[in-house]
């Protein structure tokens, strides 16, 4: 007896539909996520350039010596702060000492020299005075004798000798003229303060006066001290370098941008930089300064020959400076060197791409050595009226 055979009905498994809600959730969100990143790059991300290769830039101010001398004292050393015009190396002073001594006294006597050919050619203007007038009572005398000649009252030989003296006045005369041309040949168009040999003096008497004060080496701006390398009992010369200051509160970032990176940047736009030493947690606000003429590579100690056979391309790097916000560096303070994150908002496109061209204006300077000149020539005019005789 043969039996019907039964269907079989397959089922769909009941895990099926979970797997495909999950898939279906995960497919929403990648979408989600790429319409939330364009969204993001177009409202955002296309409208900053960011980069971690950048460092924080400052001036190293070198200190040099002017004069040469052998270091008697280091008033500081290493991390320590110093104020502008401090006295940071001592040299031994006995050589310019006797120098400025020496100076003081050759400016002294040519002043006094000077007023002696001023008094010389006073002397021969007098000179000149008095044989004109001896003169005029020569030729008086003969005059008066001339009649008298005529009326035979006097001999021919008293007119000769009233003639013969005329003669020799005059020939004196002559010559005390030459003599006070001579005299006023050396002061004529001068006075005793500004005669040649006076200010010859004077500047003599200034540069070791400068030389004098130039054994104290002091700093020309405020700021940190570094790599000292000068020792006490050295022998130094003029140009060596003895330490560097840097001042902190003048400080920039130099940010490398990739070549493509430069595209949407402009000078003045704003910039946001965080560094490691304080996290995320302290964010500096600066701005573009102006781009390097160059990449790094072109300005680098050998560089790059691309004119080979074995080329291979490289992403060049072009130095971009920002300026930072100095309220922000007194209140976190950074060192040249440090590590930052730049972030530069390139959403006002219309600045510049190249600088301004430079109006002269310093861009850093120091006043410290400016008093030394005007304290040299003040004691040097005080020198010279004393000198001369005139009242201070």
């Amino acid at each position: 007896m043969t039996q019907n055979a039964t269907p079989t009905v397959e089922t769909a498994p009941a895990g099926n539909g979970k797997r495909k809600r999950i898939l279906t959730l995960l497919t929403s969100l990648f979408v989600l996520a790429g319409i939330g990143y364009t969204a993001w790059y177009v409202l955002v991300g296309s409208q900053e350039e960011e980069t971690d290769d950048a460092y924080v830039g400052g001036n190293l101010i070198t200190l040099t010596p002017q004069v040469a001398g052998t270091v008697v004292s280091i008033n500081v050393d290493e991390t320590q702060q110093v104020k502008a015009g401090q006295t940071l190396v001592q040299l031994d002073a006995s050589d310019a000492a006797v120098a400025l001594e020496d100076a003081r006294a050759k400016l002294g006597e040519s002043v006094r020299q000077v007023k002696q050919q001023f008094a010389n050619a006073s002397a021969a203007d007098s000179l000149v005075v008095q044989k004109q007038i001896d003169l005029k009572k020569a030729d008086a005398d003969l005059a008066r004798r001339l009649p008298l000649l005529a009326d035979q009252a006097i001999t021919g030989e008293e007119v000769a000798h009233a003639k013969d003296s005329v003669a020799q006045l005059q020939s004196q005369l002559l010559v005390a003229q030459k003599q006070a041309a001579v005299a006023h040949s050396a002061i004529d168009g001068t006075s005793v303060v500004n005669h040649p040999s006076v200010q010859r003096a004077r500047a003599t008497f200034i540069q070791a006066w400068l030389a004098a004060r130039r054994n104290a080496l002091v700093a020309p701006v405020s700021g940190f001290v570094a790599k000292r390398s000068v020792q006490v009992g050295q022998r130094i010369t003029p140009g060596a370098s003895l330490l560097s200051i840097v001042p902190l509160d003048h400080l920039w970032v130099d940010a490398n941008f990739k070549e493509k990176e430069l595209r949407n940047l402009r000078i003045g736009q704003p910039a946001e930089i965080t560094t490691d030493i304080y996290g995320s947690s302290v964010t500096y606000h600066g701005k573009v300064m102006g781009f390097s003429a160059g990449t790094g590579a072109a300005f680098s100690l050998l560089p790059a020959q691309n004119a080979t056979g074995n080329w291979i391309k490289v992403v060049q790097r072009v130095p971009v400076r920002i300026a930072l916000n100095p309220k922000e560096l007194q209140a976190h303070p950074l060192r040249v060197g440090l590590s930052t994150v730049v972030k530069v908002d390139t959403h006002q496109r219309d600045g510049k791409l190249l600088s301004a061209v430079a109006s002269g204006a310093s861009v850093y300077q120091t006043p410290v050595y400016d008093a030394e000149y005007q304290a040299a020539s003040k004691e040097a005019d005080a020198l010279v009226a004393r000198h001369a005789g005139q009242k201070g």
